[in-house]
């Protein structure tokens, strides 16, 4: 079953409601004297959830609106167009997955797990259906609901603003105007730009022919009691060393399907047939010792075929790491056996490629018919791997929806990107959510301060947050016990519980080993989120100071070495050449007052700017080069008009493979979208692109502000 998007909607808004309960209870939160008329609530709750969205990526859209935000009155039900492609085969029974999430908030997408008998479900309820019910206990009062919400806008004024991380300037002349983004998360899509410069498109669903691929009959041939039982096996979940299958129809072809199935659907098992008195059993076993997820077999993959399969997944709503986690947990591999380019967010649909370690095409191909919100294709053998940043960039399609602005300004704005382009500063989803910022996190890092680490991210904090995490970190202030913090947590992969599980087995006197069972790239999160706080405020101040104009030293990249630019080569430079260092051991500062200005800024926070070597060597920042503005390629836009606000404005490439015409428009409407499409290089932000165009504050923090049905 699908979540539609008004349930999501809910889901937080109860867990927010959850969580004002026990802040009133605690006295941290003061009751209003009266509710809010009902009048005013319903379309303040959509306005503020639609600015919550950007951020968290866990709402339906987001109105981005100066002064006052609003979502499109009618967004209770997704269209049918969209909601019918979302489907799961009757050969896979729905379980939810987690997937490897790094945050507390549980992945509500109904996503289905691996295939399980329908007996292994019922009468079961996880932690989250439990916690569900919870945050749902004592909300059937309309008019209570619509309070605590009302109030959950007043807990995210703790937010940051663009100007806490200093994103305070514009490039562009032109009078801002409103829009609506993301109203459907099929209004963003993101297409990745490969390493030779081609955009990755899904336009071919067929499986290159290989007479080595075992038949299609592998997928259906065992039963979902017998899957059950050999995925129990190969997990080492039961005591039994061995998982029997009778052959009812003995034949030899039909033994080789079995053999074939089983080591294909469950790597790291092994098979052989057995006669029991008089009847034919294929006998799977684990081949040698206790892996419970084998790598790929080396002598089951034909020498002439390159040893990685390549394919374009098209994915809705999903991010990349939590889309592999469940193809693998489908495949029944490791997710290390996959490999990407380049990460894509969730709250979009994106398209991009992929390479798994000797999984036929074949078997991806199979699991179009079990998933829904993905799709493979375009499928190839290759010799190598994909490698991280070996990507050229991304292509975005994007609407803005019920568009205020004249076509005048439109055509300013548009053609303002197109010829100067923006600041490329680190977005706003860089530095959290909450009251405390990431960037804070990764400066008492850099201090070598570890209590403050700690701290940081363990206390209890303003604004919203899932009540459970909530009770987690009340348990912590009151006891410091981090055992009796971690039994408040029931999704224990966030970074809360990880720390705290560190601290549980290395003692609360060797917090550095504790913060090492923290992910890497979730420990380095931190500092290069603290890099980005300094750049932004940097790259804020040398427009300020010096404009859009190159000016003796500046900094320009001849290679991948910076260099200066001198008095007589001001001429031979624009403001796109230019680049500004974050903060390391191995960059130069511009040579201008700039410079005493990051001197200042490390100074303030107490880090010596010569000295950006730490003790862990992990947590030393070699610093790098980063363009100050950029100028997006392939800028195309148009202005249409439509009178249904849940109908799609152009196709997805699903929407092209299915034949679907594209949509067509009436001269006039009810309301006006702006399409856009635009190329970014990578690690460039596609929301401080559209920040330019509308010329507003991204942030939650000053959208629930200037919303004053919330605050008045």
């Amino acid at each position: 079953m699908l979540i539609c998007p008004c349930h999501r909607l809910l889901q937080v808004t109860l867990a927010a409601a959850a969580l004002l309960r026990q802040k009133r209870s605690a006295g941290l939160v003061s009751s209003r004297p009266s509710p809010r008329p009902r009048s005013q609530a319903p379309g303040s709750l959509k306005c503020f959830l639609g600015v919550l969205k950007m951020e968290m990526t866990e709402m339906t859209g987001m109105s981005l609106k100066r002064g006052c935000l609003a979502m499109e009155d009618d967004d209770s039900a997704a269209p049918a167009e969209e909601t019918k492609k979302q489907k799961v085969s009757e050969c896979c029974l729905t379980k939810r997955q987690d997937g490897l999430q790094n945050d507390c908030l549980p992945n509500r997408e109904n996503v289905p797990g691996p295939p399980e008998p329908v007996s292994a479900k019922r009468g079961k309820m996880t932690s989250d259906d439990q916690l569900e019910e919870e945050e749902e206990d004592g909300l059937s009062e309309e008019g209570e609901e619509e309070e605590e919400a009302e109030s959950f806008a007043d807990m995210m004024k703790h937010g940051l603003t663009e100007f806490d991380v200093g994103i305070t300037k514009f490039v562009s002349s032109h009078q801002g105007f409103s829009g609506i983004l993301k109203e459907r998360y099929s209004d963003f899509v993101v297409h990745e730009i490969g390493k030779d410069g081609q955009i990755s498109h899904l336009d071919d669903l067929s499986v290159p022919v290989d007479d080595e691929d075992p038949s299609e009959d592998v997928f259906t041939v065992l039963t979902a009691e017998e899957k059950q039982q050999l995925e129990e096996l190969q997990l080492f979940k039961n005591k039994e060393t061995s998982v029997a299958i009778e052959v009812i129809e003995d034949t030899k072809e039909k033994r080789t399907i079995i053999h074939q199935a089983i080591k294909s659907l469950f790597p790291g098992l092994e098979t052989k047939t057995e006669d029991r008195e008089g009847r034919k059993y294929i006998v799977a076993y684990h081949a040698a010792g206790k892996k419970a997820l084998a790598n790929p077999r080396k002598h089951s993959w034909p020498k002439s075929r390159g040893s990685y399969c390549h394919f374009v997944l098209y994915k809705e709503n999903k991010d990349t790491m939590d889309a592999i986690n469940v193809l693998s947990k489908y495949l029944r591999v490791k997710p290390n056996i996959f490999s990407y380019m380049g990460t894509k967010d969730k709250r979009a649909i994106t398209v991009q490629e992929i390479a798994v370690l000797k999984i036929t095409a074949q078997r991806l191909a199979h699991l179009n018919k079990c998933l829904m919100n993905f799709k493979l294709g375009n499928f190839s053998y290759q010799k190598n791997p994909l490698k991280l940043g070996e990507l050229q960039g991304n292509h975005f399609t994007v609407v803005l929806r019920n568009i205020t602005g004249t076509d005048d300004q439109v055509q300013q704005a548009m053609n303002s990107l197109k010829e100067i382009g923006f600041i490329n500063y680190y977005g706003m989803q860089r530095f959290g959510t909450t009251a405390v910022p990431t960037y804070q996190v990764g400066r008492a890092i850099l201090q070598n301060s570890w209590t403050e680490v700690m701290d940081l991210i363990l206390k209890p904090r303003s604004g919203a947050e899932k009540g459970y995490l909530v009770k987690c970190r009340e348990e912590w202030a009151k006891t410091k016990d981090p055992a009796a913090a971690l039994r408040k947590l029931p999704v224990k992969r966030c970074v809360e519980g990880q720390l705290l599980r560190g601290l549980s087995k290395y003692g609360m006197k060797n917090i550095v080993s504790a913060f090492g069972i923290i992910p890497r790239n979730n420990r380095l999160m931190y500092i290069h989120s603290y890099q980005s706080y300094v750049w932004n405020n940097m790259v804020s101040k040398r427009i300020e100071d010096y404009g859009l104009k190159p000016v003796p030293g500046d900094l320009v990249l001849k290679g991948a070495t910076a260099t200066y630019i001198e008095e007589e080569d001001v001429d031979n430079y624009s403001i796109h050449d230019v680049v500004m260092p974050l903060p390391g051991f191995d960059v130069i500062y511009p040579k201008h007052k700039i410079s005493e200005a990051y001197r200042e800024m490390l100074t303030a926070d107490n880090l010596d700017i010569d000295n950006m070597r730490h003790k862990i060597r992990d947590y030393s920042l070699s610093g790098a080069y980063r363009k100050i503005i950029i100028r997006p390629q392939n800028v195309s836009w148009e202005v249409v008009a439509y009178d249904d606000p849940k109908i799609p404005l152009f196709n997805t490439d699903v929407d092209n493979l299915e034949g679907k015409p594209p949509p067509v428009f009436a001269s006039e409407g009810k309301y006006r979208a702006l399409k856009m499409d635009f190329s970014l290089p990578p690690s460039t932000y596609a929301t401080m692109a559209i920040r330019e165009v509308l010329k507003m504050d991204t942030s939650i923090k000053n959208q629930t502000q200037m919303n004053t049905t919330w605050l008045r």
